[in-house]
């Protein structure tokens, strides 16, 4: 009770919302209700109650990276930042994620310590496909109910190698097949290889070096070649991580045209660029890296338009300070965290800023993951006889970004020292509390555990 939810555009409207079993019974005009017997109510002092962000693209490392990031330390970050329901990516734990058994070990490692909800990308890798039974791995893989596939174009890691687009467009053909979308790296090898050479053959060690060697040219160059295979193929292919306006160009027209082909973008491109790394180096070191101020206003309007379909953090921290400050920018992790603070950075620089409305907020970080995702039946807006997964969130409240305050294992980021407007007060998953920040400035987390396994295609 005393609480307020989106009423389109960047209106709200007083609400009381009725759970029960975890699920939301009845979402209601204001005072309709009152306690009865048997129920807890919850003054909740004017909140804004969205529905749970979905964060689409995270690294939580377990197994494996557990150095780096682990489920307990990751999901309480997604926690405190609004994020009811994370999607792990397949390649960075032990061993990736390319098999059945893979998965189910990697279940059973991260299942209690969960705070909140978790659907697993499965991946075919270079690897993987060296193997006879790679398409069998696959198939096992889509009928175990991972969220989406996950392939590279350009991969830096050992245990889980990029694909050439031959190979691409077989993984692609199953897919078709199956009906279960494709992710992709889109940075095209060759490209960058070439000029990797020329810089490091010229002595750079900077990080303006280290964004010479991952041109806009090499997101272009992959992004035409999905393009046509998606075309080929019929396949649902989704960009990762699209870093440019040019890339962005070319999706937009082949969408218009009918290939079935999307993006996500993330914060950081939203916010950062080349002067930023210029600036922060090593601790603002991605892949893709940040881009041009005319990029990163060309995804901003790619956003308010509709034209990527949603905001995922790619949140994939390295372990701070030792693997950030290696001596050479080519060997300094590129990875940086963001699912706390994705949330409340679209709602400053999005909604406070007028970029973007409050529904197209929730939209972006809500209702369209959990449509690529196919859990769209239970998850993504507050309605009736959906899981109970909600922020309440202090829309007007002004705060300082620090990293030591942050709940992620290496405690670092880029936004140090942003004000942003709008913060988390509580998130529930499925009704239940799993956190809440006290007007004292106390944080509670429920025990880890709470959160479950959510699989594509069943209840």
């Amino acid at each position: 009770m005393n609480l307020r939810i989106p009423a389109g555009g960047d209106e709200t409207r007083p609400a009381e919302i009725v759970v029960s079993d975890g699920r939301f019974e009845e979402i209601l005009p204001a005072g309709t209700e009152t306690a009865a017997g048997g129920e807890q109510w919850i003054n909740l002092r004017g909140g804004l109650v969205l529905p749970g962000v979905i964060d689409g693209h995270v690294h939580f490392d377990d197994p494996g990276f557990t150095h780096r990031e682990d489920f307990a330390s990751g999901t309480a970050a997604a926690a405190a930042g609004g994020v009811t329901c994370v999607v792990d990516m397949p390649c960075t734990s032990l061993p990736p994620v390319t098999d059945a058994e893979a998965l189910a070990q990697k279940v059973r490692a991260i299942q209690t310590k969960a705070h909140v909800d978790f659907m697993l990308w499965g991946g075919v890798s270079g690897n993987a496909m060296a193997l006879e039974g790679w398409r069998a791995n696959l198939e096992e893989l889509i009928e175990v109910g991972v969220g989406a596939i996950k392939v590279y174009c350009l991969s830096g890691m050992e245990t889980f190698t990029s694909l050439d687009y031959e190979q691409i467009v077989q993984v692609f053909e199953v897919a078709a097949e199956l009906g279960i979308p494709v992710g992709v790296h889109a940075e095209d090898a060759t490209v960058v290889s070439e000029f990797s050479k020329g810089v490091r053959d010229g002595g750079g060690n900077e990080p303006v070096d280290y964004a010479a060697s991952r041109p806009v040219l090499a997101e272009v160059a992959a992004v035409r070649r999905l393009i046509e295979a998606c075309r080929e193929t019929g396949a649902r292919v989704h960009v990762v991580h699209l870093s440019s306006g040019s890339a962005l160009d070319l999706i937009t027209d082949a969408r218009q045209d009918g290939v079935n082909i999307s993006a996500e973008t993330c914060p950081h491109f939203l916010q950062f660029t080349l002067d930023d790394l210029l600036r922060q180096g090593s601790l603002l070191k991605t892949a893709p890296v940040v881009k041009s101020i005319e990029d990163r206003e060309r995804l901003w309007q790619g956003v308010a338009s509709g034209e990527i379909l949603f905001i995922a953090t790619d949140h994939a921290p390295g372990q701070w300070p030792e693997e950030k400050n290696t001596g050479s920018i080519w060997s300094d992790y590129g990875g940086i965290p963001g699912v706390e603070t994705m949330l409340p950075y679209l709602h400053s620089e999005g909604v406070s800023a007028g970029r973007i409305t409050l529904e197209q907020l929730v939209e972006l970080t809500s209702a369209e993951p959990a449509r690529f995702f196919g859990i769209d039946d239970r998850k993504g807006e507050l309605r009736e006889g959906y899981d109970a997964d909600f922020v309440v969130f202090d829309d007007n409240i002004h705060w300082t970004v620090t990293g030591n305050e942050l709940h992620n294992l290496n405690r670092y980021t880029p936004f140090e020292g942003h004000e942003f407007t709008g913060r988390v007060r509580a998130t529930y998953v499925r009704g239940r509390a799993v956190f809440e920040r006290k007007p004292d400035g106390r944080e509670l987390f429920a025990p880890a555990g709470g959160g479950r396994w959510i699989q594509r295609g069943m209840v």
